[in-house]
């Protein structure tokens, strides 16, 4: 059968990979089977090279089992707005000679912002799977990108029904709203097995509930040179009373340098460098607490039910804290916070509505439906 439904799919970080693998399992499904109908579809995979080190992108294309991208624009660093442009500058000519029916973007890096532009200026047709997220906070990056992909979309696939009120609340028609769930979890949910066979614990001699899992990289955080001595010091304070584990994404590193601040481990300290995707997800369910700045470990940890500390004053995923194990932190209250959680319950919350494992199903469903009309 010749190809009915023509996809461009779109990663541009580490974030996005976990999103986009279910995805593309789903389409050989489609494909193999006609599960949700009699089209066809051609997917092609395009990875911007947002995030370009070996150890921040291509371990997590291996061990999620995604092909190798049919096209990388190489794109690599810069500062936002140079970012943004060499995104939409090498994407454009892509888009006009793919001619796809849809061009499928999801979470909110600059990749998704920049290529959801370039292709509703097209004329293609955009989905946009994790709509809807707001933290409400337009001094992050990321919320400016949710915004304005939102804006463009012609279908908008949530996660979770207060995105759908966002969306709405912003005169989003409700017809191209529809709700789907977590995608992050299918990824999740597929690789489990796997992760439990990790034997990153047994090298690093921790025990299970017996450590704390960290991960920080955000601007507020690791730019400051005041806040991010602050924070290595109360996790020193930490690793003497139960291991810490904070593989260093490169940016915190390279502040650290710039800083003079030591970036070297001792015993109760484990600063590691970049870790993929398996590993974290052995991490995060076995950790007595997490602290972290990220969107996609605190939606792990709610799946896992693990205690977990947020290092921000917002959150764009809201429900991780009304259902999940989710709190919010700050430098100040990070040592009591601490202390909260390990006075409390080693599991704590609930998993959310639609966490299942099959979002990515119902995204092609709704994909199907519309391409239909």
């Amino acid at each position: 059968m010749t190809a009915k439904l023509k996809l461009l799919l779109v990663a541009g970080a580490r974030p996005n990979f976990m999103k986009v693998a279910p995805l593309i399992n789903c389409i050989k499904t489609q494909n193999l089977e006609h599960k949700w109908g009699g089209d066809q579809i051609e997917c092609r995979l395009v990875h911007t090279g947002q995030h370009y080190d070996q150890k921040m992108s291509d371990i997590f294309f291996a061990e999620l089992g995604i092909p190798a991208p049919d096209m990388n624009l190489g794109v690599g660093s810069g500062s936002h707005a140079v970012q943004t442009a060499n995104v939409m500058i090498k994407f454009e000519p892509i888009c006009e000679k793919e001619d796809p029916d849809w061009v499928v973007v999801v979470g909110d890096v600059n990749s998704t912002m920049a290529c959801a532009l370039v292709a509703s200026k097209l004329g293609k047709k955009v989905a946009h799977v994790e709509a809807g997220l707001r933290s409400y906070d337009r001094t992050m990056p990321e919320e400016i990108n949710r915004v304005v992909t939102d804006s463009v979309a012609d279908l908008l696939l949530t996660p979770s029904e207060d995105a759908g009120l966002n969306l709405q609340k912003e005169g989003i028609p409700k017809a191209r709203i529809k709700l789907v769930g977590n995608i992050m979890i299918d990824a999740l949910i597929a690789k489990l097995d796997q992760a439990r066979r990790s034997p990153r614990l047994k090298k690093l001699s921790l025990q299970p509930g017996r450590f704390a899992y960290v991960t920080l990289h955000r601007p507020s955080n690791v730019d400051n040179e005041a806040s991010l001595r602050a924070i290595m010091a109360q996790l020193k304070c930490l690793s003497c009373r139960m291991p810490v584990v904070f593989p260093i994404h490169p940016r915190t590193r390279q502040r650290l340098s710039d800083f003079g601040i030591g970036a070297s481990g001792d015993n109760g300290l484990h600063l590691l460098d970049p870790i993929g995707y398996l590993d974290s997800l052995c991490l995060t369910e076995k950790a007595r607490l997490i602290l972290t700045d990220s969107g996609g470990l605190q939606e792990e940890s709610t799946f896992f039910r693990t205690p977990c500390l947020t290092l921000r004053p917002n959150t764009e995923r809201p429900v991780t804290l009304t259902l999940g194990s989710n709190r919010l932190t700050s430098v100040e209250r990070l040592t009591s916070d601490v202390d909260k959680l390990l006075e409390g319950a080693e599991r704590i919350g609930q998993v959310p509505p639609l966490w299942d494992g099959h979002t990515a199903e119902r995204t092609l469903e709704h994909l199907l439906a519309f391409s239909a009309k």
